[in-house]
């Protein structure tokens, strides 16, 4: 009865020291984060990277605009009506952020914080019937806003913190072992805790990998978005229907000099036999 009393404790005290190792790997694995956006051409982009052991696990190249409506008093202060601020995600933003086998996280915060966007990615497989298939695809976004900062918002009612989260997303589906790449506007709904209201959250120039980089500051071969595909098709369009135009004319000419050539080398054979007697 002893040795089972004691193996208990036994058990108990190796789960937790498991849990303080798994918790201490963790730790030692922290990532390193960068924000690169210095690099950009484009002043409204703004790059973030998250290492892992010196090692890049996720990029992010976008430009991020929030448009969020608010209450303030009307001249009567009795009625409320409806403002909207614009805030865009500025150069210069903190960042944090971790990586993981199945799922990612990138965190960035600016104003001092009076705004905070998070984006949840996740990798997942599925059947499909040419066998399993792996996808990523951006699966939560929360943006929290402070409506009492003064650079967005004029005398906001209700000012203070809010926090507007997004419902069942399934944005930037992309197979695994790609980055992502949209330069085409996309629009993502999110629900504020202020009553009533509805967060427009606008990405452009969007190029993310939150999984599966292989070389280090590189994305991988491009999934682009279906709009991007079509307006480069709309683009290239008129040149192909240019040069098949400018084939089938080509074509038709060399036919026409060809058919013209034999044809006036063919010898004449007169129809009136008086005129025989003029031959040889």
């Amino acid at each position: 009865m002893d040795l089972r009393g004691r193996a208990v404790p036994s058990v108990g005290r190796l789960r937790v020291l498991l849990m303080l190792f798994h918790t201490m790997a963790q730790i030692t694995a922290e990532q390193e984060v960068e924000n690169l956006s210095g690099l950009s051409t484009n002043p409204e982009k703004d790059i973030f990277v998250v290492r892992e052991n010196g090692t890049t696990c996720l990029m992010a190249e976008f430009a991020a605009k929030f448009i969020v409506p608010y209450d303030v008093w009307a001249s009567n202060y009795v009625d409320l009506i409806t403002e909207q601020a614009d805030i865009a995600l500025t150069r210069g933003a903190e960042v944090k952020g971790r990586c993981g086998h199945s799922e990612s996280e990138l965190q960035v915060f600016w104003v001092d914080r009076a705004y905070a966007l998070k984006m949840l990615f996740v990798k997942e497989s599925h059947n499909t019937s040419k066998g399993p298939e792996a996808t990523w695809r951006l699966s939560k976004v929360q943006f929290v806003y402070d409506s009492s900062e003064k650079t967005h918002f004029k005398d906001a009612v209700s000012a203070g913190k809010h926090t507007a989260n997004s419902h069942h997303l399934s944005a930037l589906v992309t197979p695994a072992g790609k980055s992502y790449e949209c330069q085409a506007q996309q629009t993502i709904s999110l629900a504020s805790s202020d009553p009533q209201k509805t967060v427009t959250m606008i990405l452009s120039a969007v190029h993310i990998q939150p999984f599966d980089i292989i070389s280090d500051f590189v994305f991988s071969e491009e999934h682009k978005c279906p709009v991007d595909e079509r307006e480069q098709l709309e683009e290239t369009l008129p040149l192909i229907l240019g040069l098949i135009l400018g084939l089938v004319i080509v074509v038709t000419l060399a036919i026409y000099h060809v058919h013209h050539k034999m044809t006036a080398n063919q010898v004449q054979i007169p129809r009136d036999r008086s005129q025989y007697k003029h031959m040889g």
